[in-house]
């Protein structure tokens, strides 16, 4: 559990609700919902949590859904609940209106770190690198990626949405930090970019022009030339890290991910097991 004082440190919110009912990876782990899935034996969520608790830059951490008769089912979790070393929110209807409720209740001026409940590869180094970065820029809004070359050289058997901006493609990391109360406006924007996840280019048509669109399709338009535009279009100053960790981009969103994300747990449980 953290210390009473979270002066310097991030508040954390974990998205923990099933996008849609009848879950692919809920149903193929016969779990209640996806964030109770168990990957190498230990349900997603508590790997998340586990991350986050142990980075030096995360304070208070809370799940931002499942129902709340879900969590009751799982004891590690109901405990935390009710000692009120872990906190919960009632989720909303899409991510991008479960974020937007959470932050509404987030404490003023406090630097806010959003992630999901299928990051089951996260880890403490993942996320310290991320904040550190982040906090340290001087943007509203920063967002974790990583290269798709970064993920296929260690993983070439995945198979990751990609933006294809000049310099990458790059993967999206589920990882976001609110940096300011200017950067929490930005979950109205996330709304459409959560309609045309899949479909980025219609994201970048839309909020940046026909201009920056033209060199997206070209292959010309930078990380940085789509974040520079973007701001100015919105108001806020938005910056991205570019992660160096793998697992950063791998989240459980298919059957495929998680039979994946089961072979490199086993496989790291296997190398501990040969060290001398």
């Amino acid at each position: 559990m953290k210390s009473e004082s979270e002066a310097g440190r991030c508040a954390a919110l974990v998205l923990a609700a099933d996008r849609h009912a009848d879950d692919a990876v809920a149903s193929a782990a016969g779990a209640a919902c996806k964030a109770l899935a168990p990957v190498g034996g230990v349900p997603m969520v508590h790997r998340v949590i586990r991350s986050l608790r142990t980075s030096r830059l995360v304070g208070r951490i809370s799940l931002v859904g499942p129902a709340r008769d879900l969590l009751r089912r799982d004891a590690e979790l109901e405990h935390s609940l009710a000692d009120g070393s872990l906190g919960w929110l009632e989720n909303a209807s899409s991510p991008s209106a479960s974020a937007a409720r959470a932050l509404e209740g987030a404490a003023p001026g406090q630097p806010v770190l959003l992630t999901t409940a299928d990051h089951a590869l996260l880890s403490p180094a993942i996320v310290d690198h991320f904040l550190e970065q982040a906090l340290a820029s001087d943007c509203d809004f920063v967002v974790g990626v990583a290269r798709l070359d970064t993920v296929q050289a260690r993983y070439p058997d995945t198979r990751r949405t990609a933006i294809r901006l000049r310099g990458g493609p790059y993967c999206g990391c589920n990882l976001f930090a609110f940096t300011s109360g200017r950067g929490r406006e930005l979950a109205t924007f996330w709304r459409r970019v959560e309609q045309e996840r899949k479909r980025p280019w219609r994201v970048i048509a839309g909020a940046l022009g026909p201009a920056a669109t033209l060199r997206y399709l070209l292959g010309r338009l930078t990380l940085e030339q789509a974040l520079a535009q973007l701001s100015r279009k919105l108001g806020v100053k938005i910056g991205a890290v570019v992660l160096p960790f793998a697992e950063a981009a791998i989240d459980v969103d298919s059957r495929a991910d998680l039979d994946l994300v089961e072979r490199i747990l086993a496989q790291r449980s296997t190398e501990k097991c040969v060290q001398p």
